[in-house]
């Protein structure tokens, strides 16, 4: 999320000094793959950040991202070190996005309670100690 709220931040500032063409480098592989749509986001988390990344895209004639691994990152690293010391004219974080938080994930299972009340895992730590198989099961 850090990487993402970087990431606003940055596109937000380029769109106030009209931009156009913008090349975004990061050493965030992840962050990277995932706004060139190379790799899904499967954190759901994650989803409203890529979302207003892509909205903010659509401000600009053109964008590229290009990734550089950390190895190589002393470029980067200097680019990060100047823009923390250039101060934005109107604010200097990003607005806050909204995030709903379910209580339980949509792939959750329901599991129901043994009637012997021992966890779910019991018999089959119990087979892994003793190095055996259930007598039902089939070891082939």
């Amino acid at each position: 999320m850090a990487e993402y709220e970087a990431c606003i931040l940055g596109l937000k500032m380029v769109i106030d000094m009209n931009v156009q063409e913008l090349l975004v480098i990061r050493d965030s592989d992840i962050l990277i793959h995932q706004l060139r749509e190379e790799w899904e986001t499967k954190n759901y988390k994650i989803l409203p950040y890529l979302h207003h990344v892509q909205e903010l895209r659509k401000r600009f004639m053109k964008t590229e991202f290009q990734h550089v691994p950390r190895i190589q990152n002393e470029f980067v690293d200097a680019l990060a070190t100047l823009s923390s010391m250039i101060q934005h004219p109107d604010k200097n974080f990003i607005d806050p996005i909204s995030v709903r938080i379910h209580n339980h994930p949509a792939y959750c299972a329901h599991v129901e309670e043994e009637a012997d009340r021992k966890p779910w895992f019991h018999d089959i730590k119990e087979n892994l100690a003793k190095g055996e198989y259930p007598k039902f099961a089939n070891p082939t």
